[in-house]
């Protein structure tokens, strides 16, 4: 054996030595679907966070039944924890149980924590009937979310049928979500696929997401975002806002949303702030290489939101937009108005770009529609110009 080989083989057998492996079902976690196994998962953390070395918690095939579970990594030895998920966390099928809690499963003050595969399914499908029914239900949680954390990983996973929200990144720095799946009904309420909020240095790549809400939520406070090869469908598309509701709030700022499909959504990209004063702004934005496919409204700036129009009637929104393009967007719009930019009447848009944008509409020419916004516009061919 070469001495590189030998040097190779230390180093490999080192750092599996170096890495323990904590079996949730060693700590109690039964596979059957039916037993509550959060206390037994909440073990393996505390085992994992007492290790000074690299830890890994393992969850084999089947299905474990996980009332509610919050993981704190503010006192762990060590950062890197891993976590091999093989298996499927279900919710409480009752909704009642977990529905006014906030959150599911939360990961609070972590850092370096990697989450690899599984299925982690909130079984909402009975809040949705309710809500959809108008009756009083409960509000609903959150399936998976992260708050205060840093230097996050989640590959393959797969979230499913949440109660709300299916992700949460809350001031959060350096997260990574690859290979994501998210999946709900199209006619699930308020089921966000992805939601940040100020956070620094996001990544969302190479995801599925389909869902009865945002497919991807950008609120307040957050920079240096990168999301790439998105496929979105059901769902209301990939939305900057709302923002504004806060008088004082972050602003949203360098952003970049390329290589993404829209199939049949709501929305294509878009970005919405409440109709009132606020001193929030959304800047340094770039949409690029985007395929929408009978989307109803593939590109909206909409600065006059204000449902029902309650605590914000005859109002200008404070948030101010600036330089955001739209470059080489192609397809097809469900409306004949395929880019609608309407923005605040107190405080317009600045600097948008429209560059090679063609929309179609069955089969001729969309058109555009502009009210307070200021830029330019080039590469048209099937959509007719407004800037």
């Amino acid at each position: 054996m070469s001495p590189l080989a030998v040097f190779f083989f230390f180093f490999f057998n080192l750092s599996l030595a170096s890495n323990t492996i904590y079996n949730v079902q060693n700590y109690g976690a039964k596979s059957n679907g039916k037993t509550d196994s959060s206390k037994a998962f909440l073990s393996a953390w505390g085992s994992a966070c007492a290790s000074t070395s690299a830890s890994t918690i393992y969850v084999p095939r089947g299905i474990y039944l996980i009332r509610k579970a919050y993981f704190n990594g503010q006192t762990c030895k060590r950062n890197a924890i891993t976590i091999r998920i093989d298996g499927t966390l279900l919710a409480p099928s009752d909704y009642n149980v977990i529905g006014n809690d906030g959150n599911w499963i939360t990961f609070e003050n972590v850092n370096r924590v990697s989450i690899y595969g599984g299925i982690f399914d909130g079984q909402g499908a009975s809040l949705w009937t309710c809500k959809n029914s108008k009756n009083t239900c409960p509000e609903g949680t959150t399936a998976l979310a992260f708050y205060n954390s840093n230097n996050i990983v989640m590959n393959g996973v797969i979230v499913q049928n949440s109660q709300m929200f299916h992700i949460l990144v809350d001031g959060c720095n350096n997260a990574k979500l690859q290979g994501v799946k998210v999946l709900a009904s199209g006619n699930s309420p308020n089921t966000d696929g992805i939601h940040v909020q100020s956070s620094s240095g996001v990544s969302i790549m190479n995801s599925n997401i389909g869902t009865g809400d945002d497919c991807i939520s950008i609120g307040p406070g957050n920079s240096n975002l990168w999301i790439e090869g998105i496929a979105c469908g059901p769902g209301h598309g990939i939305s900057i806002g709302s923002l504004g509701w806060a008088s004082k709030e972050q602003g949203v700022q360098n952003v970049t949303v390329k290589t993404v499909t829209f199939t049949g959504t709501q929305n294509g990209v878009r970005v919405k702030t409440w109709a009132r004063p606020s001193s929030g702004f959304v800047r340094h934005v770039l949409f690029q290489h985007i395929v929408m496919s009978n989307v109803q409204n593939p590109i909206i700036i909409d600065q006059n939101y204000c449902p029902n129009h309650e605590s914000c009637p005859h109002q200008g929104s404070g948030v101010k937009i600036s330089d955001v393009t739209y470059q080489d967007i192609h397809g097809t719009s469900a409306t004949e108005v395929a880019v609608k930019l309407n923005c605040s009447k107190t405080n317009p848009c600045s600097g948008i770009t429209l560059d090679n944008v063609n929309l179609s509409y069955k089969n001729g020419r969309a058109e555009a529609s502009c009210v307070n916004a200021a830029g330019r516009a080039s590469g048209f061919k099937e959509l007719t110009s407004c800037l």
